[in-house]
């Protein structure tokens, strides 16, 4: 689709909604957001004020197929406010540079309310390649509530999680603020100029000859602090290519990396009510526990 702006200072969002091939404002996001809009040629944020004689060009047909293939999930817990849901990996939780449509909050939309445009209900996230529970909210009601506990840090989250070695202690607790490294800018760090405060408790669930099964429960929820918070112990998350767990992910033929939110518990905010939800690890994950048990022990007579 291609366009020629008639009227000056209209932002570029506004314009795109207003095309009858765009069903709405939420659909004209998710194609900005994925780089399917060039203004003459180049991309454009949704912000930007159209110049009159600006050519709009359009993607739809990425719009098209996704809309045809919803994001798959399954329902762990749903009331009139909020819904909790067992995301499988591979799904991208909201719209974001790369991933505009085909997303969580894409198959939400007609159960979810609350927040942004495009990512209606969503008051956290997890990585595409993590799996398990999420809770959404269902109106804007939900949303600031819901929102509210977890900045009180009153919503539990824990974790499964396979890392390469032994963690010394049997409990731990990683406390190391976080913020977008300095030199990789696609990777979280402990080397940055922008700290952000982040503390992450873990237990041993079980010793395996080269790996440990770890819960792990947080306490702030930074952008993969999990994943960063082990590799800097030494002990990176298995199948974490980012951060050092691509040679454990590799022996024991995971794609992704092994981390799952196998838990989420909160205080209802409407009815006081103590909601708990629990995820068992889906099938990808439990092939490579088993995997884990069979590994021969590291440096031992049987090699490894």
């Amino acid at each position: 689709m291609k366009f020629v702006a008639w009227e000056g200072s209209l932002r570029l969002g506004v314009a795109l909604a207003e095309r009858s091939q765009i069903p709405s404002r939420a659909a004209a996001q998710r194609l900005i957001a994925g780089g399917r809009v060039l203004v003459d040629g180049r991309p454009r944020p949704a912000r930007h004020r159209l110049a009159v004689g600006e050519v709009v060009q359009v993607d739809l047909e990425e719009e098209r197929e996704d809309a045809a293939s919803p994001a798959p999930f399954e329902v762990a817990y749903e009331d009139e406010h909020l819904i909790v849901v067992d995301k499988p990996a591979g799904v991208v939780v909201h719209p974001a540079a790369g991933h505009s449509s085909g997303t969580l909050a894409d198959a939400l939309r007609e159960r979810a309310a609350g927040g942004a445009p495009g990512r209606a209900g969503i008051v956290h996230r997890l990585d595409r390649d993590t799996s398990g529970l999420m809770v959404v909210a269902k109106s804007e009601a939900a949303h600031t509530a819901l929102q509210r506990l977890i900045r009180r840090r009153e919503v539990e989250r824990e974790y499964l999680t396979l890392v390469e070695g032994r963690p010394d202690s049997e409990t731990g607790t990683i406390e190391a603020a976080i913020g977008r490294d300095r030199v990789q800018r696609d990777r979280m760090s402990l080397r940055t100029d922008r700290p952000r405060e982040a503390r992450t408790h873990f237990w041993r669930i079980e010793e395996l000859p080269r790996t440990t099964l770890l819960g792990v429960r947080l306490e702030t929820g930074r952008t993969h602090q999990i994943r960063v918070h082990l590799a800097a112990i030494g002990h990176p998350v298995c199948g974490d290519r980012r951060y050092g767990g691509t040679d454990c992910g590799e022996r024991l033929g995971l794609t992704r990396q092994f981390l799952h939110s196998m838990s989420l518990r909160f205080r209802h905010p409407f009815t006081g009510e103590k909601v708990a939800c629990e995820s068992k690890p889906p099938a990808d994950l439990r092939r490579a526990i088993d995997a884990a048990m069979r590994e021969p022990v590291s440096g031992g007579p049987d090699g490894g």
